[in-house]
């Protein structure tokens, strides 16, 4: 199987989890289907999902909860 990067779609801060108290929507290991929600991207109080364009299961995250990116990051790999 291949890797495939998926990469932040604009410049903020990325979130792996929808609020503080809850669970990341997707963790090391876990499997990802086309259209499912990998994390937001907020950029001036604005939050935008960023949604699997692949299928397979994560690898690695490259890019930290609460981390700074720019638009073209990459966020994760993803086996499939």
């Amino acid at each position: 199987m291949a890797l495939k990067t998926i990469h932040a779609p604009l410049p903020g801060v990325f979130y792996r989890r929808p609020a503080p108290d809850q669970p990341p929507y997707k963790q090391e290991g876990d499997a990802v289907a086309v259209g499912d929600t990998i994390g937001l991207i907020e950029v001036m109080k604005t939050f935008t999902p960023v949604i699997a364009e692949a299928a397979g299961r994560v690898v690695k995250f490259v890019a930290e909860n609460e981390e700074a990116i720019m638009a073209g990051q990459p966020l994760l790999e993803i086996d499939g």
